[in-house]
C-alpha cells in the first residue's frame, strides 16, 4: 500500500501545482512531520508583506550601492565622495569668486623723490649731522596723523591692551608704566646720539645705566653697519603736503642712505608687519626730507631697528626703494583721510 502511494506522488510531482492541492491542512493533520517538509510555501495563505525598498528608484542609486557592496574596505576618494554627494544632493551651487577690492590710489600723487630738488656736487664742509629743533606750528605731525587715522581693528586691540594693563596695574600704575616707557625711549635715543657724535664719556655713562644698557647691547651688531650719519633727532617738514615730524637718524646702512627709526620693545618683532604703522612713519619722513630745503640730499630707503631690553639681538627691518614707495602711497591715503576728517 505504501509503495502505491509513493508512485502516485511521483506522478503528481511531474505536474506543477498538483502536489500542493493534495497536501491541504485537513489531509496532512495525521501525517508524519517529515512528509510536511516536502510541501512548498503555497501551503500558507498569508499575504507577502510589501517591501518598502522596492519603491526606491534603484536605477538612481545603482552606482552608490555598487560602490558600497563591491569593496571590503573603504575605497573612497575625494572624487568618489563628490560623485556620491552629487547623486544624493544634486550638484553644488556655483558661486562667483568674490571680487577683490580695488587698490585705492591717492588723489594727490606727490612723488616720494623730489624731481625738482638740486643736490650739490660737493657735500657740506661740516662733518656734523644736521640737527634742526622741532618748532610748534599749526601743521600736524606724522604721529598725530597716524593716531587719528588708525584702523578700527588696530584701535580695538590697542584699547584692549590698555584696559588689560589698567586692570593689572591700576590707573596710576599704568600712567607710571607709560611714563617710564617714554623715558626709556628718550634715554636710548640720547645714548645713540652720543655714540654717533663720538661723545665717549657720555656714551660710557649711559651704557652703565641699567634702564637702557640692554637696549644698547641689543643694537651693537646693527651699529657696526651704520656709517656717514647725516642727521640726528632733526625736524623735517613737507612743504607741499604740509606736515612735519622728528627724524631719529639719517645715515648709511650697509652702503644705502636710509631714514633710521630706533624702536624699543619688550616683545620680539621679527617681521616688518609686527611694527604696525612704523613703516608708514618712515615713508612719511623720507618724503618730508626729500621736499625740505634744509636738507641737501635725498633718501630712498628706510630702516626700522627694534631693540630689546633683555639685550637679545635687535631686529633690523630694511625697506628698499620699492617697499618705501608702496608705504608712501599708503601714507598719502592716511594723510587724505586725516585732511577729510579735519
Amino acid at each position: 500500500m505504501l509503495l502505491v502511494r509513493m508512485k502516485f506522488l511521483q506522478l503528481l510531482s511531474r505536474k506543477p501545482g498538483k502536489l500542493g492541492m493534495i497536501f491541504q491542512i485537513p489531509f496532512c493533520q495525521n501525517q508524519s512531520p517529515y512528509l510536511c517538509l516536502a510541501t512548498s510555501t503555497c501551503l500558507y495563505g498569508k499575504k507577502k508583506k510589501a517591501n518598502s525598498y522596492e519603491q526606491v528608484d534603484q536605477e538612481k542609486y545603482k552606482n552608490l550601492v555598487y560602490s558600497v557592496t563591491s569593496y571590503k574596505t573603504s575605497a573612497q576618494t575625494p572624487e568618489t565622495i563628490l560623485e556620491e554627494d552629487n547623486l544624493l544632493y544634486g550638484p553644488p551651487d556655483k558661486h562667483r569668486p568674490p571680487v577683490k577690492a580695488e587698490t585705492k590710489t591717492p588723489k594727490n600723487c606727490v612723488p616720494l623723490i623730489n624731481p625738482n630738488k638740486r643736490i650739490p656736487l660737493l657735500s657740506s664742509e661740516s662733518n656734523l649731522p644736521v640737527k634742526i629743533p622741532l618748532q610748534k606750528t599749526k601743521m600736524p605731525s606724522v604721529t598725530r596723523i597716524l593716531q587719528q587715522t588708525m584702523s578700527p581693528q588696530q584701535a580695538f586691540y590697542l584699547e584692549r591692551w590698555k584696559q588689560k594693563m589698567i586692570q593689572e596695574l591700576g590707573k596710576d600704575g599704568f600712567a607710571e608704566y607709560t611714563k617710564n616707557l617714554f623715558l626709556q625711549g628718550e634715554l636710548f635715543h640720547a645714548a645713540l646720539e652720543s655714540i654717533f657724535l663720538s661723545e665717549e664719556t657720555a656714551a660710557e655713562e649711559q651704557r652703565d645705566d641699567v634702564d637702557i644698557s640692554g637696549f644698547l647691547a641689543s643694537v651693537q651688531h646693527v651699529l657696526e653697519d651704520v656709517s656717514e650719519v647725516k642727521a640726528l633727532e632733526s625736524a623735517v617738514q613737507h612743504e607741499t603736503l604740509q606736515y612735519l615730524g622728528l627724524v631719529d637718524c639719517v645715515a648709511k646702512y650697509r652702503g644705502q642712505l636710509c631714514v633710521i627709526d630706533w624702536k624699543t620693545s619688550e616683545k620680539p618683532k621679527p617681521l616688518l608687519k609686527n611694527t604696525f604703522d612704523n613703516p608708514l612713519q618712515v615713508a612719511a619722513y623720507i618724503g618730508a626730507i626729500n621736499h625740505d630745503a634744509n636738507y641737501d640730499f635725498q633718501v630712498s630707503c628706510g630702516l626700522i631697528v627694534v631693540a630689546y631690553k633683555d639685550g637679545s639681538p635687535a631686529h633690523p627691518h630694511f625697506m628698499d626703494p620699492n617697499l618705501c614707495s608702496r608705504y608712501w602711497n599708503k601714507w598719502l591715503l592716511r594723510l587724505e583721510e586725516y585732511t577729510d576728517k579735519n
